[in-house]
């Protein structure tokens, strides 16, 4: 199974510019992955040991219902915390999904090394994965 992932990971890769929107990526990494399970599935249908069509299909359903459930939380969490952190904080720790110099960029404007503020950005970033993982109530 872990050939299938790899390869999955490997046609997202080739096929990222189909990607429209970033918050589309979950849905299409799951259709991408769904297609491989099958393609993989397809190559060893000779073995008795296969789960059922159907049955694959309603484990499909119940994990996407799971998910889509636990990514609205996560969701939820990171707005939570992030609103505890100060405006400046903030632009900083979304800097790096903005553009990619955003990070230099601001470091010039404010007189400092991209460096100091990488390592500032590393220590929000450690701050909020820990208020998140405390807002979702896990220890992982």
């Amino acid at each position: 199974m872990d050939d299938v992932l790899q390869e999955a990971s490997l046609v997202m890769w080739r096929k990222i510019d189909q990607l429209q929107a970033d918050d589309e990526f979950i849905p299409w990494a799951r259709m991408v992955l769904r297609f491989e399970v099958l393609k993989y599935r397809r190559s060893c249908s000779r073995d008795r040991l296969l789960l059922d069509d159907d049955l694959v299909a309603l484990i499909a359903i119940e994990a996407k219902d799971e998910t889509s459930d636990y990514v609205q939380e996560q969701r939820t969490a990171i707005r939570a915390c992030l609103g505890r952190f100060s405006p400046e904080h903030q632009k900083l720790l979304l800097a790096p999904y903005t553009r990619e110099e955003a990070v230099k960029e601001m470091a010039e404007a404010a007189g400092k090394t991209a460096n100091s503020l990488y390592k500032r950005l590393g220590r929000l970033r450690t701050k909020l994965h820990d208020c998140v993982r405390m807002q979702l109530g896990t220890t992982s």
